[in-house]
C-alpha cells in the first residue's frame, strides 16, 4: 500500500512512477513562465497515504522559493496523515477517491497502488482524464486482471481495447496507465460491485477485484435473445 511511500529514495514515488514528480512540476512552472500562462502548477495525489510526498515536495519547494507557485492535494480514505505545521500549503483530504469532487483541473494527478484497494476502479480513471489541464499527466498503477467481467474472468484486451481506444496508455509490464491532456472520456462498461477478499495481486498484497458488465458485449447479448 501507500502508507509511508516518500518522494525519492528507494521506497518512493521517484522509483514507482519513472520519474521524479518535484522535477515534473518545476519543468511545467518554467514552461508556464515563459509562455506567461497561469502561474500555478497543480499536482492530486489520490489514494495519497499519509500524505508524506506531499509533504516533502513542500518542504522542497519551500527551500527554492516556490511554495507558492505550486498547489499540492491529497485524498486519502483514510485520516491517517502526517501532522504538518499550520503554514503548510498541503491540503489533505479525507474522502472516497470514487465520490471526491476535485475543485478544478491538475496539471499532474498520481496514483501510486491506490487503485489496487478502490472498488470502481474505472470510475477513478475516468474522473482523473477530465480533470486533467489540456496538458497534464495522469499516471497510475494499475492492475488490469483485478478487473473482471460479470463471469468472474479478467476482462483482459477487451478492457485495454477500450482504455487505448480513448487515449489511455497502458504498459503492462509495467502495471503502469497514463494519460497526456483533459479528456472527457467514457468507457463502456458498468460497475455491478467489488471482491475485497480476491488475494493478492502482482505485488504480493492483498488487492480489491472490480466488477463489471462489458456493455457492448450486453447490448449484443440482448439482440441475440429478441
Amino acid at each position: 500500500m501507500n502508507r509511508q511511500r516518500q518522494l525519492a529514495g528507494v521506497n518512493s514515488y521517484q522509483r514507482e512512477l519513472g520519474f521524479h514528480p518535484l522535477d515534473w512540476l518545476r519543468t511545467r512552472l518554467a514552461s508556464r513562465r515563459h509562455e506567461s500562462g497561469p502561474t500555478e502548477v497543480r499536482w492530486l495525489d489520490l489514494c495519497c497515504g499519509t500524505g508524506r510526498a506531499l509533504l516533502q515536495a513542500a518542504e522542497e519547494l519551500r527551500g527554492l522559493g516556490l511554495d507558492d507557485a505550486v498547489r499540492l492535494v491529497g485524498v486519502d480514505l483514510v485520516d491517517a496523515f502526517t501532522p504538518q505545521p499550520p503554514d503548510s500549503p498541503v491540503q489533505l483530504i479525507t474522502a472516497s477517491v470514487t465520490t471526491w469532487q476535485p475543485p478544478g483541473p491538475f496539471d499532474l494527478i498520481t496514483c501510486v497502488h491506490g487503485l489496487h484497494y478502490v472498488g470502481d476502479k474505472l470510475a477513478v480513471i475516468t474522473r482523473a482524464a477530465r480533470t486533467l489541464t489540456d496538458d497534464g499527466l495522469f499516471i497510475a498503477d494499475f492492475d488490469a486482471t483485478s478487473v473482471r467481467l460479470a463471469n468472474r474472468q479478467p476482462a483482459g484486451r477487451t478492457l485495454t481495447t477500450a482504455l487505448r481506444t480513448t487515449g489511455l496508455t497502458y504498459d503492462t509490464r509495467r502495471h503502469r496507465l497514463t494519460r497526456q491532456g483533459h479528456r472527457d472520456i467514457a468507457l463502456p462498461f458498468t460497475y455491478l460491485g467489488a471482491d475485497d477478499h480476491a488475494g493478492p495481486n502482482y505485488t504480493g498484497q492483498p488487492a480489491v477485484h472490480s466488477y463489471y458488465r462489458h456493455e457492448q458485449n450486453h447490448r449484443a447479448e440482448a439482440r441475440t435473445v429478441r
